[in-house]
């Protein structure tokens, strides 16, 4: 398969499922009649009768790694590695205001988040669980660069618009998110991107290890993040990754 849009790069293919770089401004699926989304986009490049399978979701304003299911039963493996939470997603996100940890140190954060519109709730929940869903994330700063930092994220939960709400409930919403309180422009979208995803492949259970490299807009629009000279000033201790302690 060719890439559905000249953005949109296909990172792997083969019998079983497709993963691809989507851009930003484009939504996943069921976007309004008349208006393009990844699905239809890769549905079209596909035989006709081909089976596709939504497996996971970024929103419209958000870039980054995205996979779909090529028959039944990738999509029903997938599906439960992401139910189960096998998977790892690594996010990448540039945000105002101070983020509240001190520079590259983890911090986890649980929360409930509030279900939005057309969300439901599983059979069995009562009416306090229905209302809301436990959203739990990995975090941590790894620049600064005055009002803007360049904050690194690990979600083990998928509820919609979880990380903007998480982010966006500390006074550091996602740049661009006006949705959510945020006061600069970003042309491309909203300036959080999906960077890595870690799955095991449905048909051989070999480990998966997915990655988008981020938008060059990125690159110019934050310079004092993204620069190579900023990312040279980074101290390499600033890197090391703690063992979780969960």
């Amino acid at each position: 398969m060719r890439p559905t849009t000249p953005n949109a790069t296909t990172l792997f293919e083969d019998d079983a499922l497709i993963v691809l770089a989507k851009p930003a401004g484009v939504p996943t699926a069921n976007a309004p009649r008349g208006t393009a989304s990844i699905f239809t986009l890769v549905q079209q490049a596909l035989p006709r009768g081909s089976f596709l399978g939504v497996v996971s979701r970024l929103d419209a304003p958000v870039s980054g790694v995205l996979v779909f299911a090529k028959t039944r039963a990738a999509a029903a493996d997938l599906s439960r590695q992401f139910r189960e939470r096998s998977v790892t997603k690594e996010y990448e996100a540039v945000v105002e205001g101070r983020f509240p940890a001190p520079l590259a140190t983890w911090v986890e954060w649980h929360d409930l988040i509030d279900r939005h519109d057309g969300e439901t709730g599983s059979a069995g929940e009562t009416a306090g669980e229905a209302a809301a869903r436990a959203a739990h994330v990995r975090a941590r700063v790894v620049r600064r660069a005055g009002e803007i930092s360049h904050v690194e994220l690990e979600p083990s939960t998928g509820r919609r618009h979880q990380l903007r709400l998480q982010l966006a409930n500390r006074g550091c919403p996602i740049v661009g998110d006006r949705k959510y309180g945020a006061r600069l422009p970003f042309a491309e979208g909203i300036a959080l991107h999906a960077r890595r995803l870690t799955i095991a492949h449905p048909t051989t259970g070999s480990t998966m290890r997915l990655e988008a490299p981020l938008p060059k807009a990125w690159h110019s629009r934050f310079p004092s993040l993204f620069s190579a000279r900023a990312q040279g000033e980074r101290n390499p201790e600033n890197q090391k990754r703690p063992r979780s302690e969960g």
